[in-house]
């Protein structure tokens, strides 16, 4: 079942209370602020992106990945966000953001690594499967912030890789209900926090805080929108893509998930069939 209202408010201010979530990067507030402005100054923001090398290049290999699909390459900060627009690139900073936000581990780059491929099957399917009703830059947003609380309460937590472990190979309750069970909170509560705090859109948030639930896949009223529904289905069959494609790293969510993902999508057996053939190229093109 669905929480309600009071019960969601509750298990928002336990969390803020328990956990510490990463602050919001001081770029965001930058781009943000140019973002109100009725001529936004690019080349401020540019100068503050470049001043940080690893940002810089990352934001430019990200603008030049096949999922935006531009014809030609951009070389500086300021050509990224010129081509993407700044409501775009917010985004793909605050995804390069996040990784960098948590200490490196051989763990959590496979966590990053995944969550990457995700976003782009995910910002792909959006074109592919939802008739473009979903826009792609906000599928490949919530692929990629989709688990991010998986990696806070890693970090804040020592019982809870053994929790994640327990959810991931249950096969018939709820993932969020067993984290509930051992944790003050869950990771998508969790998630759903950061991305209010870095200022994604409430839409994302929220898709975020029910990912896990069957509930808001089977909804025939709004709210949920249909296109936080969307996302979650989108990012579900990435995930599900993904897990064939490598032969790793299986959970049960699809067995629990998938036949209502499938079905919000208006997707056969086959047609799974088919983008699996066509995610191969996706995941396995060069940046």
């Amino acid at each position: 079942m669905t929480d309600t209202p009071c019960s969601i408010e509750a298990q928002l201010e336990n969390s803020l209370r328990e956990i510490d979530i990463p602050p919001r990067p001081v770029i965001l507030d930058r781009i943000s602020a140019e973002m109100e402005k009725d001529e936004p100054d690019f080349n401020h923001l540019a100068h503050l992106i470049a001043a940080d090398v690893a940002l810089s290049a990352s934001l430019i290999k990200i603008t030049n990945s096949p999922f935006f699909g531009f014809r030609g390459r951009v070389h500086t900060p300021r050509e990224a966000l010129m081509l993407l627009g700044l409501n775009v690139a917010s985004k793909a900073i605050a995804g390069i953001a996040m990784r960098r936000a948590f200490p490196s581990s051989p763990q959590l780059e496979r966590f990053w690594d995944a969550s990457a491929l995700i976003a782009r099957l995910s910002g792909w399917l959006a074109q592919r499967v939802t008739d473009r009703r979903l826009r792609a830059d906000d599928a490949y947003t919530f692929g990629l912030f989709r688990d991010c609380g998986i990696p806070i309460l890693l970090s804040r937590r020592p019982c809870y890789f053994e929790v994640l472990i327990e959810a991931n190979h249950d096969d018939s309750r709820c993932f969020t209900a067993i984290e509930d069970l051992a944790l003050p909170t869950n990771h998508a509560i969790v998630g759903s926090l950061l991305a209010q705090s870095w200022w994604l859109t409430d839409e994302t948030s929220v898709s975020i805080r029910l990912h896990h639930d069957l509930a808001t896949l089977n909804a025939t009223t709004i709210p949920p929108s249909l296109n936080s529904r969307y996302m979650i289905a989108v990012a579900q069959l990435s995930e599900y893509l993904l897990q064939q494609h490598t032969q790793r790293s299986f959970t049960q969510e699809w067995v629990k998930l998938g036949p209502s993902c499938l079905r919000l999508l208006k997707l056969n057996d086959e047609a799974v069939a088919e983008l699996l053939t066509e995610a191969t190229l996706i995941l396995e093109a060069e940046d």
